[in-house]
């Protein structure tokens, strides 16, 4: 079976090719510090060939929901030295993923300022979660130029402070609609500066956030996740075959270890002027990095796109969430535990380190 095989990625020799994707699951406290529940559930899933972790804030200014983690303080730092340690200690690999919320946020979890996002647009037909319920969202502020330098090199500061945190690499989120994202997206950049307008533009803080990360920490420890055409938080792009394919092509000047590419979701349909190819067929083709396929895969499937050649490993979601032993279920063909979706966000341990062990 193709998915318990070995393989490279960047400098770490990787157990087998299923990686647990990267889950908010808001456990951290008021502080963004993560505690001992945390180190269990990563612990628990250290099978996996690779984790990566939640999106971890790298900012006080980098904040959208309560409860999720940050890694720009002391004590921030000190917590995810506990997971990775523990991580290590069986045999693991943990991946931290860097994090910008943009305008995915609200001002009543940061201290009453409005989120930041490349234009004062907000997102439509959604609302966000906060620590007083689900509220629209506000009208964000634009980032300034000097911002965005700043945010920059907080990226680069995060990165630093994950491998001080024990960290075997960094991941951009790039994804979902937060600020990388919201670059790309007509739907969120109105600007008309060097970060708007053409798709050279538009691209541009995305690439400089990975000259950082590569900058800081070396690109054998750098990767990206994208979502090309997963419209989640309002993302509509005019032209989004033809702004990711220029990300790519850029993108593969630049030394560093590889792409995680999410597939679109059933979920969240992409608008009628999208094409409907295959987004790992489309872009894994063009990318030169390795690549590991998100989204929406099962055993079978998933070992069929390792079977077509494009992508070197598969991140799974929700299966991890239940199935902490997901590559031995898959290897012995055994039933999985069923995912409890109302303890995916926020809680205890119910439904966060009590699923059981196949020898349960």
């Amino acid at each position: 079976m193709k998915l318990l095989e070995k393989t490279q990625l960047g400098n770490l020799t990787v157990n087998n090719r299923m990686a647990m994707s990267a889950m908010t699951r808001s456990r951290a406290d008021i502080n963004g510090i993560v505690g001992e529940m945390t180190v269990e559930y990563y612990t628990q899933r250290a099978s996996a060939g690779l984790l990566f972790t939640e999106a971890i804030r790298i900012s006080e200014e980098a904040t959208g929901s309560p409860l999720t983690p940050g890694i720009f303080t002391p004590g921030q730092i000190k917590a995810w030295k506990r997971v990775t340690k523990s991580v290590h200690d069986q045999g693991g690999l943990i991946i931290a993923q860097l994090w910008h919320t943009g305008r995915v946020g609200h001002s009543i979890d940061r201290n009453g300022k409005l989120p930041l996002a490349p234009s004062p647009l907000p997102i439509q037909g959604m609302q966000h979660f906060t620590s007083q319920g689900m509220k629209d969202y506000e009208i964000p502020q634009e980032i300034s130029i000097a911002e965005i330098r700043q945010t920059i090199k907080d990226y680069g500061q995060a990165a630093k402070n994950a491998m001080e945190a024990g960290f075997d690499g960094v991941e951009l989120h790039a994804a979902n609609g937060y600020l990388p994202s919201q670059f790309l997206a007509e739907s969120a950049n109105q600007r008309t500066d060097e970060y708007g307008g053409s798709i050279p533009n538009k691209t541009r803080f995305v690439l400089e956030v990975m000259q950082e990360l590569i900058h800081a920490v070396g690109g054998e420890k750098v990767g990206i996740k994208i979502s090309p055409f997963h419209p989640y938080g309002n993302m509509i792009l005019d032209d989004p075959a033809g702004t990711y394919a220029y990300l790519i092509e850029e993108l593969n000047k630049s030394d560093f270890a590889y792409v995680e590419l999410m597939r679109r979701s059933p979920y969240f349909p992409s608008p009628s002027h999208y094409p409907a190819d295959d987004e790992i067929e489309l872009f894994g083709r063009m990318i030169q990095q390795k690549v590991i396929a998100n989204s929406g895969y099962d055993k079978a499937s998933a070992e069929a796109e390792l079977e077509k050649g494009i992508a070197k490993l598969i991140s799974f979601g929700t299966l991890f969430i239940a199935n902490p032993d997901l590559p031995e279920r898959f290897e012995k063909d055994a039933a999985l535990n069923e995912p409890d979706r109302a303890t995916m966000f926020g809680g205890a341990a119910h439904g966060y380190i009590d699923y059981p062990f196949l020898n349960e």
